[in-house]
């Protein structure tokens, strides 16, 4: 099984034991229980932070609305749950947007990388402009095109060489659109990436198709300093931070096998595997067998509401239930599991216990969130929901 899917079974666990309160004069005669309490609360949640490849959390502050740009992306590749629709959807496992720090109202731009990891590989890198009406007052003009070109800015000084910027990428517009264009500069990026140093920013050159400078009041572009936000200057990053699990996974998370109805209300589960393999009962008395039940974690309780956008929680799912002789095919044995109930069953060889019931398949999450320097950052993670569960 997945030791980030035990964690977050003993994680919500722990958080279902810390919620209830004991009277007052318990909490007064037990202070040292107290404190190992919180003390095994802060090291889960540190724990966990370590499972969403954090190591603080990020600073909650004022935050500004998500770009609308990774609101329509994570809506595009996660449900309303946050559970991946179909892990084939996104390059890389990690998106993340920069406004412009510069805010010129010169047609120029700088993105500030620092919270990006130097191993993260860098995928593909976008500029994404907001192209504004061409001002009111401007007479018409008989081109109908423009040459739009982005430029990476160098240091001659540094790099022995002559020319000061060295094109990216350039295409014709249409002169009298409206709407965000989008500029390929993944070579740019990853050169400043390998040198911060060398991060000077972009600068975009508007033409006609004659090659001359055009005026910059009939194209225009949304600068950081004077437009809303919505429109602002923006750099979409996407990376893969090598944590991609090497399981396969479904493209479709709710495609599982039949089993029982589920109940409404989560149940808690123990992580240990005499504990899964123990047999228990519902209020009837009857052994229920192996089956997935709702676990949900929820980042509100756990104090991550601040800065997570998107989902407020999630259903992971937990495994329980018996695996006794024999194993019909609507508990999902592998071989093994069903050789080692025949042991069982016959008594060949002393301890060996029943099958187990575990997940045998799952499926990753996408959280949305921002960052300490407040850029909104998709990233997805593996093995996070039980997607059904079997003997094993």
């Amino acid at each position: 099984m997945s030791e980030i899917w035990l964690f977050v079974i003993s994680f919500a666990t722990l958080l279902c034991a810390t919620a209830a309160r004991p009277p007052h004069n318990y909490l007064e005669n037990h202070f040292t229980a107290e404190n190992e309490s919180e003390e095994v609360r802060s090291a889960a949640i540190k724990r966990l932070l370590e499972v969403f490849g954090m190591e603080d959390p990020p600073l909650t502050r004022g935050h500004k609305q998500p770009p609308q740009y990774m609101l329509d992306l994570y809506n595009t590749v996660a449900d309303v749950n946050g559970v991946t629709k179909d892990p084939y959807l996104l390059e890389g496992n990690t998106v993340r947007s920069f406004f412009d720090k510069l805010r010129s109202e010169q047609v120029e731009f700088r993105f500030n990388l620092s919270t990006v990891a130097r191993s993260e590989k860098v995928l593909t890198a976008e500029l994404h402009l907001f192209k504004l009406r061409p001002q009111a007052s401007v007479s018409f003009n008989r081109h109908h095109f423009c040459q739009v070109s982005v430029y990476q800015l160098l240091d001659s000084s540094k790099l022995n060489i002559t020319q000061e910027k060295k094109l990216l990428s350039s295409r014709l517009i249409p002169i009298h659109s409206t709407g965000w264009e989008v500029f390929t500069i993944t070579q740019a990026v990853r050169a400043w990436m390998a040198d911060e140093g060398s991060n000077l920013g972009l600068q975009v050159v508007v033409r006609t198709l004659g090659g001359s400078q055009m005026d910059m009041k009939l194209v225009r572009f949304a600068s950081g300093r004077s437009h809303h936000q919505s429109k602002q200057p923006m750099l979409v990053l996407f990376t893969d931070d090598g944590r991609r699990s090497a399981t396969l996974e479904s493209k479709d998370p709710n495609d599982t096998p039949a089993s029982p109805s589920l109940p409404q209300v989560p149940m808690a589960g123990g992580a240990s595997r005499s504990a899964r393999s123990l047999d228990y009962s519902d209020e009837d008395g009857v052994s229920l067998p192996c089956q997935r039940l709702p676990l949900y974690v929820d980042f509100e309780e756990i104090g991550w509401s601040g800065w997570i956008v998107s989902p407020r929680g999630y259903n992971a799912y937990h495994c329980k239930g018996s695996c006794p002789f024999p194993l019909g095919q609507n508990m999902r044995p592998t071989n093994h599991a069903t050789v080692q109930s025949i042991i069982n069953a016959l008594k060949l060889t002393k301890g060996i216990e029943t099958p187990c019931c575990v997940p045998d398949k799952l499926f990753s999450i996408n959280l949305l969130y921002f960052d300490d320097d407040e850029n909104v950052v998709l990233k997805q993670y593996d093995d996070m929901v039980a997607g059904s569960c079997g003997c094993q």
